[in-house]
């Protein structure tokens, strides 16, 4: 692969990644626009991520049976008419169903991965995928940026409008720049369905690597979700561009994502996972002092969500490059696995989050993430501890031998 098409795929998984994110900035301008509650509002964003399962689940094993050129253009011209209609909804229930929409189609990313895997040196591949996922999680943390501001200069209907306009462009050069393929598998569309799980009962390595990433997304997700509840409420009292602001200043952290990918190559996906939960846990404990508000508050919650964000994003490559290092025939088929825990768990957190910062309040919301990184943390500790231990083991009967 050359660099100039890592770095346009880079971008389409940018652009597809952001269509599930923009959304968490502007529900209070959807809740003011509808004149409904904050929280009724952020179903738009519940229904995004909920779509975006179910499109992993349902669209990302097709990157195995069909040409990936034809199949990413068609699904990004279907995530532009989403955006429109997400633009132009009357009323909230329609909204809600074309973000559900918007999410089944912005599947981009999840085919890419596979794709890029397949065209590169396994050597590479934790290179590579820091590349791409320096471009999922740019795309993440910017669309916020670009959905709050665009949303309080122009209303909340104007980051859709916007958004369906970008995505239709870069399908078109999409359809003239991206390489023909050959689909790895022939198999009818219920087996594609159907071999997801069948992975997740097979392989161990990919149930551990789908809690990590689950637990930790689920705390990311719950953050970002609530985050705009709490920079709108009485503690800070800004507006949807304070979110889309905090977001820019995380958006520096997807320069350490390739970093994070040569890491795992030299190192092996353990260590960095190892960081990734610890790392989440120390962010919850800063995230606590954002409920002081104030400058204290405000300089926690940019710490905090700092710290969460290289947490995420070292996860998600440690963990990705263990998947597809399993079964380079089904990379597609299990990436499909993989992402729809992960975003079961992002939208379980979601909505966890929402109800813990109605029940507790933004110490509730950190709670949940503490939580979440010991869950995945008990389950790790005690099998690295293991596989450490039967490393020594073999060195010692090497040496012994020798």
């Amino acid at each position: 692969m050359s660099r100039r098409l890592v770095l346009l795929l880079a971008l389409t998984c940018a652009v597809g990644v952001g269509n599930v994110y923009f959304p968490q900035a502007i529900s209070p301008l959807v809740a003011a626009g509808f004149h409904l509650p904050p929280d009724s509002a952020a179903m738009v964003v519940t229904a995004t991520q909920v779509g975006y399962t179910a499109g992993i689940f349902l669209l990302v094993p097709l990157g195995d049976r069909l040409p990936h050129r034809p199949f990413l253009v068609t699904l990004l011209a279907l995530t532009g008419a989403g955006l429109l209609a997400a633009g132009c909804a009357p009323a909230l229930p329609p909204l809600v169903a074309a973000g559900a929409l918007v999410g089944v189609t912005t599947v981009a990313a999840q085919i890419i991965a596979p794709l890029a895997a397949g065209l590169v040196a396994a050597d590479r591949h934790g290179a590579v995928m820091g590349t791409l996922l320096s471009g999922s999680i740019g795309g993440m943390l910017l669309a916020r940026t670009f959905g709050g501001t665009l949303g309080e200069w122009l209303g909340w209907r104007a980051p859709y409008l916007v958004a369906a306009v970008v995505v239709m462009i870069l399908a078109a050069v999409l359809a003239r720049m991206l390489p023909a393929t050959t689909p790895p598998s022939r198999q009818p569309y219920p087996a594609l369905l159907a071999e997801p799980l069948r992975l997740l009962l097979r392989e161990p390595e990919l149930r551990r690597s789908c809690l990590y990433q689950a637990t930790v997304f689920a705390g990311f997700s719950a953050v970002w979700t609530c985050l705009a509840l709490l920079l709108a409420g009485p503690a800070y009292g800004l507006d949807a561009r304070a979110v889309g602001m905090l977001a820019l200043v995380g958006a520096a952290t997807m320069l350490w994502t390739p970093f994070a990918g040569r890491l795992v190559d030299r190192r092996g996906p353990d260590p960095v996972n190892l960081v990734c939960l610890v790392g989440t846990l120390v962010a919850a404990a800063i995230l606590t002092a954002g409920a002081c508000g104030g400058a204290l508050g405000l300089t926690a919650l940019v710490l905090g969500t700092l710290l969460l964000d290289i947490a995420m994003q070292s996860g998600m490559v440690a963990n990705q490059a263990r998947v597809f290092a399993l079964r380079p025939e089904a990379r597609s088929r299990l990436n499909t696995a993989y992402m729809t825990c992960v975003y079961l768990g992002g939208s379980a957190g979601s909505w966890l989050g929402v109800r813990a910062y109605g029940r507790a309040g933004w110490p509730g919301v950190c709670a949940l993430v503490a939580s979440l990184a010991v869950l995945a943390l008990a389950r790790h500790l005690p099998g690295l501890y293991r596989r450490r231990g039967g490393d020594r083991s073999a060195r010692g009967i090497v040496s012994a031998s020798a």
